[in-house]
């Protein structure tokens, strides 16, 4: 029988799957494709990317602070760096999720511009972690059509078809 907890567990499965299939098919790509952008989207592909990595890292530690300290995004970091950063992405998900199930996860958003003050905060935080992965690996998927290069395929569809990470 399947939980609530299987649910978003794959749910937060398939969003490092995708993720890192993008990642594996951008490290594919000719010299100097990685600095594009269209109109319409958050920036070059790789600057969307670091965006979407590090702005999770920001959603764990919002969900462990009510106030963290602002954060920039990085730049420049190579693609393969990022691909190496997963996995330890993987773990924290996986420990907050733990938390979750146990009962033992809470978060507040407090005194932010750019959140609304929210407690408890641990299912704004988990939605919102989804969406934009999903919101800016569509953009850099936009990228590439406009750019005549192939487009991987990363729905859910096709996680399930490729027997689920």
């Amino acid at each position: 029988m399947t939980t609530p907890a299987d649910v978003l567990r794959s749910m937060f499965d398939y969003h490092f799957w995708a993720t890192e299939t993008l990642i594996d098919h951008l490290g594919g790509l000719p010299g100097g494709k990685l600095d594009a952008s269209v109109p319409g989207t958050y920036g070059s592909m790789i600057d969307t990317l670091t965006h979407m990595i590090d702005a999770d890292s920001r959603y764990l530690l919002r969900l462990r602070d009510p106030t963290p300290p602002l954060a920039d995004d990085r730049v420049g970091v190579p693609l393969q760096q990022l691909r190496s950063e997963m996995p330890g992405h993987r773990e924290k998900w996986d420990r907050v999720l733990s938390e979750l199930e146990a009962g033992g996860l809470h978060a507040a958003i407090r005194n932010r511009e750019d959140y609304p003050d929210t407690d408890p905060a641990e299912s704004m935080l988990l939605l919102q972690a989804l969406h934009h992965g999903n919101d800016h690996r569509t953009q850099i998927c936009s990228t590439l059509g406009a750019l005549e290069l192939e487009v991987p395929e990363i729905d859910g569809w096709d996680y399930w078809a490729n027997g689920r990470a």
